[in-house]
């Protein structure tokens, strides 16, 4: 039997008539020394005011139930053989949503030796975390540590005040009726943790609106699939920062650990800054994948490597500065077999072209368009996974558009070797890239929204745990610590020594591709980015410019006079005018 709350009928005398016969003595009242309303109430008629009048409402039944606490409250587990109950202890945490990070980041908690308690919708998920938490070795005495159930009120009475709920709910709708459904249930002080991919507009709408009852919404980004739920992920929780030291003790134990870099979590920012950060950790990760993936067909098709080959040779990059976990498993499916048809063959090659994608990577690209900060890796990286998904026009274009065909540009295999280095040569130079894109994203967020980001601190948390963990990040966090001003990564010695020592490698590679007719949008994509950013003047843009000062008048400035606005009669006499002069 679950713990229950009675929900009165609205037929029943109003919420004030109640309190004032509470307040006459005249019906039972609750009282406890407990911090949460679980345990062992003790009735009688007192004059004591219930443990609070934001238990009782004027508000219509739909949105703020009135409840009731009795003894049937109290769960089966907590009396002892006399019927007396033990006065359990309540949970330091609540997770709602059971799907594969929320039961994941649970049994974490508890693991930890936080007591939690967890409810989702569907009641079978909720039995489903209970039976693995007691299956689980890592979790002792699971029955105190982490508690199911099936009622959300009596869920959120099975908390210490002030009450701390992590939702890992669906982003969008979900989370707006989960909060409608929470929100009569909580009081002022209370803490809300929305751990989803969720946009950051929507976190500050919410925030704003929960705090006209006194609630506290937290937005964290979470990083690390279902193993790093589960072991340790990479935390990025953004809100009041008067409210986070009720939530960092928790969340430094739950989080990714780092031997020189500690734990990954901190302080992000207020309002939406956790979701802002996670949603561009999204699009970098976009980026890295691209990028990965458009190496392993450089390697395949051009190379002619085998997938035993292809493995070894990722398997020795991730000993290097490549040394990342999108590297490391990347050996780990080159080296995985088919186990449905059961042949021997590599079942990467039998996986279906077509990626497919939640929204962050478009998130970013749209961000970074609204704050005008160029981000061609990860853009290249989102309409890839477009075009991946057109396998039908693809097909049919194939036979239409026959050459150049790079299933027939295999290079000589005395030049193999001097591939492979090129390669990696050119991976990690546009890997520098893509992470160089995402950084200047967020800097220009910090300086629209007034966020403190700190850019080296958020290097170092995504060191563990997340899905772009690598070891270069130990690099970028040094760069930003070096220098906090630092306008992009590519002008930092370190790294700046690192592309000029690789670009040789990345543009025979880019050339290469273009030549056979392989797609090598990131990798291109990046390399023009960097040669666009290094030079001082660029006559295309002199072009374009031009062009709208002659059909738009949109003016222009002059090379000679940067500060100075022109425009010039192109159609009639080609007289320019300065447009900035006051008239006398």
């Amino acid at each position: 039997m679950h713990p229950t709350a009675f929900v009165l009928p609205w037929s029943v005398p109003r919420p004030s008539d109640w309190i004032g016969r509470v307040e006459r003595g005249t019906i039972p009242s609750y009282t406890s020394s407990q911090t949460c309303d679980e345990g062992s109430p003790r009735w009688g008629r007192s004059t004591v005011a219930p443990p609070s009048h934001r238990h009782w409402s004027t508000r219509s039944p739909l949105q703020r139930p009135l409840r009731v606490w009795c003894m049937s409250s109290v769960s089966p587990q907590a009396t002892d053989s006399s019927g007396a109950a033990d006065q359990r202890a309540c949970s330091e945490i609540g997770v709602i949503g059971l799907a594969v990070m929320g039961q994941n980041l649970a049994l974490n908690l508890a693991s930890k030796g936080i007591s939690v308690s967890v409810y989702n919708r569907t009641a079978s998920r909720t039995d489903e975390t209970v039976a693995r938490a007691q299956a689980d070795a890592d979790i002792a005495d699971t029955r105190d540590r982490l508690r199911g159930f099936h009622d959300v009120a009596a869920f959120v009475r099975s908390l210490q005040r002030p009450r701390k709920v992590l939702l890992m709910v669906k982003a969008g709708a979900a989370v707006d009726a989960t909060l409608a459904a929470l929100r009569p249930l909580l009081e002022p002080g209370d803490i809300l943790i929305d751990g989803g991919n969720e946009w950051y507009e929507n976190t500050e709408r919410r925030a704003q609106a929960l705090a006209a009852d006194g609630l506290i919404l937290f937005g964290m980004g979470v990083s690390g699939g279902e193993d790093g739920a589960r072991h340790g992920p990479s935390l990025m929780p953004g809100g009041p920062a008067d409210a986070y030291p009720q939530l960092e003790p928790i969340l430094q134990r739950i989080a990714a650990h780092v031997p020189g870099a500690g734990a990954c979590v901190t302080y992000i920012g207020p309002g939406g800054a956790g979701n802002y950060v996670k949603m561009v950790h999204n699009g970098i990760e976009y980026g890295d994948m691209q990028l990965v993936g458009e190496a392993y067909d450089l390697l395949k098709t051009l190379g002619g490597l085998s997938n035993s080959q292809l493995q070894q040779v990722f398997a020795e990059w991730n000993q290097g500065e490549l040394q990342s976990f999108l590297i490391e498993i990347t050996a780990d499916i080159l080296g995985t077999r088919d186990d449905v048809r059961d042949d021997g063959a590599a079942l990467i090659d039998r996986v279906l072209d077509r990626s497919g994608s939640k929204g962050t990577g478009m998130w970013t690209v749209q961000e970074a368009a609204r704050r005008g900060v160029p981000v061609p890796t990860i853009a290249a990286a989102l309409d890839n996974r477009y075009l991946s998904a057109m396998k039908t026009e693809r097909v049919r274009a194939a036979t239409r558009f026959t050459a150049p065909n790079p299933s027939s540009a295999r290079i000589p295999a005395a030049e193999v070797s001097t591939l492979i280095t090129d390669v990696r040569q050119a991976l990690y130079c546009s890997k520098i890239c893509s992470y160089a894109q995402g950084m200047n994203v967020l800097r220009a967020a910090a300086e629209a929204f007034g966020w403190r980001l700190r850019l080296g601190e958020i290097a170092r948390i995504w060191q563990g745990g997340c899905i772009i963990r690598a070891q270069f990040l130990g690099r970028i966090q040094a760069a930003y610590q070096r220098d906090a001003a630092l306008p992009n990564l590519l002008v930092d010695p370190a790294f700046a020594a690192d592309m000029e020592r690789g670009q040789a490698s990345w543009r025979r590679v880019v050339a290469q591709a273009a030549a056979a007719g392989l797609p090598t949008p990131a990798l291109s994509g990046s390399l023009a980015y960097y040669d666009t950013y290094r030079r001082a003047v660029l006559p295309a843009s002199q072009l374009v410019q031009a062009q709208r000062d002659y059909f738009g008048a949109h003016t222009y400035a002059r090379l000679d006079a940067p500060d100075q606005v022109w425009h010039t009669r192109w159609s009639s006499d080609k007289h320019s005018v300065r447009m900035d002069e006051k008239s006398g």
